[in-house]
């Protein structure tokens, strides 16, 4: 009974530890990096993002690491528009029914055009 209370008590502990919020590493990149030049979005400078490593391999030094250069130049490309980066559009209302329809399409393997003014 004892053990099953212990196996409870940290099965639960590590469950909530994953809930909890942390804070960004220090010196850890944010999305902050990305910048918007009026047309796309700029990816970081990989250069002043490199930490160097503190690492040796056979007495030789690791190669210095980027830390979110990848990260945030992907998600710069992926951006549908890069305006949202400084100047967001507010969020509409919710719509049970758009939802569904689009769920509908979804399930039907209808593809709906995408609305040419919501990049713009």
């Amino acid at each position: 009974m004892f053990m099953r209370f212990i196996g409870l008590t940290l099965t639960v502990a590590l469950l909530l530890a994953g809930c909890m919020s942390a804070h960004q590493p220090l010196g850890m990149p944010d999305s902050s990096v990305l910048s918007y030049d009026g047309t796309r979005a700029v990816p970081p400078n990989c250069e002043e993002l490199n930490a160097p490593s503190t690492l040796l391999d056979a007495g030789f030094q690791r190669p210095s690491v980027a830390f979110g250069c990848a990260t945030y130049t992907n998600l710069g490309a992926m951006l549908a528009r890069p305006a949202d980066l400084v100047a967001p559009l507010p969020a509409g209302r919710p719509s049970a029914a758009i939802a569904a329809s689009a769920v509908r399409r979804y399930n039907e393997g209808i593809v709906a055009p995408l609305n040419k003014d919501a990049l713009q």
